[in-house]
């Protein structure tokens, strides 16, 4: 007897769900932001941003996005945020920027509302 998963997705506005369609979308966005584990690797991205996403044969969006610094774009186009944060550390940008970003908040007021959560994850 084999079991047959089906579900029908929720959006949440505002929100792009990372599954596996958006997994295959960013394969290669994120084989890149993975590659900057390597400090060699992010030298040579800085050294030709378009060269490096190239390379990776990111899509022209993703390369655009790239370029534009567009963090939601980057989602947007298949980017996990785990992986981007790596990016991100090379622009110059933390986990909070990239929160805030999401969240259409300032970095301040992210960090003010994660902070005004305790422990166990409610309001203090």
């Amino acid at each position: 007897m084999s079991a047959t998963l089906t579900h029908e997705r929720q959006p949440i506005e505002g929100t792009t769900l990372f599954d596996g369609d958006m997994a295959q979308r960013g394969f290669a966005l994120n084989a890149m932001c993975y590659s900057f584990n390597d400090a060699e690797n992010r030298e040579e991205f800085r050294r030709d941003e378009d060269a490096y996403c190239r390379k990776y044969k990111l899509t022209p969006e993703q390369r655009k996005a790239v370029a534009d610094r567009d963090v939601l774009g980057l989602i947007a186009a298949g980017g996990n945020v785990y992986y981007l944060a790596k990016l991100a550390g090379i622009w110059g940008l933390n986990v909070q920027d990239l929160g805030a970003a999401q969240t259409g908040m300032s970095v301040d007021a992210f960090k003010a509302k994660l902070l005004s959560y305790n422990e166990y994850g409610g309001a203090a």
